[in-house]
């Protein structure tokens, strides 16, 4: 059976700058922007929101100015806004190619933040949409509050969706915004959608809020999401958003209908690449990439080891480019020791 793709998007470079106290240079994005689409081989990168700064109008540009010499400008994104155009004259000057235009997903946003009828926001949107196609750029769309949407208003949810899905779009971008989604709540909304609308793409985009996010997209999977929003290190605003390397391994190991692209051995290298630039320590803990997910200090375990493996999992080292390793502690034994030495 051939198994269903499923492209990954990061957003290390956009969402995951949202991170308290972190700020990327010009080098900085443009490096990690190499090492995700050449050496990770993530699918898209989005690396920006429009109209942020000068600084960031410059490092958008370095970096479409190299991807547009490798063939990689239609795989990078930037967030817009829907202001009457005035995002697409900044990204046309950048050389941006494709836009995620930021839109309302549920009617509490739309009612109480723009203050307007879905009628007027839809109008607003096809503008927009029309004139980045005059402009030769690609749209994809959010859904900003989602997942409050599908709760609490559903009907407008449908309502815009019915709108969206005659547009020339290339894909909808359903966020859980501010992380409030149970496992359960991501499965039945994203079939719902899928079955309403089989023939769109849509992208599922993760916050860790109760740290469901790998859970999360793991359940979308299920439901037939085509694409999802990841990013290094899970960083992003409060508790972040999905982890790269953690829904990668999730999708590898549990999900074999489906396939993604991305080479889970440079998961490690970028990983500690993304917690020098930005300054944001990897926890010791944090599975696939923190200091200690790989070690054995228990004298019980590295004796299992020696028998049979009996404390191996799936999650080997040698995937993600990491070696296995033994330490020292109170509850260590002659194996433990032993091994400590050899290695």
């Amino acid at each position: 059976m051939e198994r269903r793709k499923i492209e990954i998007m990061d957003t290390t470079l956009r969402d995951g700058e949202q991170t308290s106290g972190v700020s990327f240079s010009i080098s900085e994005k443009l490096t990690i922007a190499q090492l995700l689409l050449e050496e990770l081989h993530v699918d898209r990168a989005e690396i920006a929101s429009a109209r942020v700064s000068d600084g960031e109008f410059q490092a958008v540009k370095a970096v479409l100015n190299w991807a547009e010499a490798n063939g990689y400008a239609d795989r990078i994104e930037v967030l817009s806004f829907v202001d009457n155009g005035v995002s697409i004259d900044w990204m046309l000057k950048a050389g941006v190619k494709v836009q995620n235009l930021l839109t309302k997903g549920s009617l509490n946003h739309l009612t109480h933040q723009l203050k307007k009828t879905p009628e007027q926001h839809f109008a607003e949107i096809k503008h927009v949409i029309d004139l980045a196609i005059a402009n030769n750029i690609a749209t994809n769309v959010y859904l900003e509050d989602w997942s409050n949407g599908m709760r609490n208003s559903p009907e407008y949810v449908l309502q815009y969706l019915d709108f969206l899905t005659t547009q020339p779009i290339k894909r909808i971008l359903l966020p859980d915004t501010l992380g409030i989604l149970t496992p359960g709540e991501t499965f039945k909304f994203i079939t719902e959608l899928k079955s309403k609308y089989p023939d769109t793409h849509f992208d599922f985009h993760a916050h860790n809020d109760y740290d469901l996010g790998t859970a999360n997209v793991l359940e979308s999977v299920k439901a037939g999401i085509s694409g999802l929003h990841l990013t290094v290190n899970g960083m992003g605003e409060r508790a972040g958003n999905a982890a790269m390397a953690s829904a990668i391994a999730v999708i590898n190991d549990f999900a074999p209908e489906v396939e993604v692209q991305l080479r889970e051995s440079s998961i490690y290298k970028v990983s500690k690449l993304v917690e020098t630039f930005s300054g944001v320590r990897i926890p010791s803990n944090k599975p696939i990439v923190g200091d200690n997910v790989f070690t054995q200090t228990a004298g019980i375990h590295a004796d299992g080891d020696n028998k049979n493996n009996l404390y191996f999992n799936d999650l080997l080292p040698e995937r993600f480019g990491r070696k296995r390793s033994y330490a020292l502690g109170k509850t260590s034994g002659k194996a433990n020791i032993e091994k400590t030495c050899k290695n």
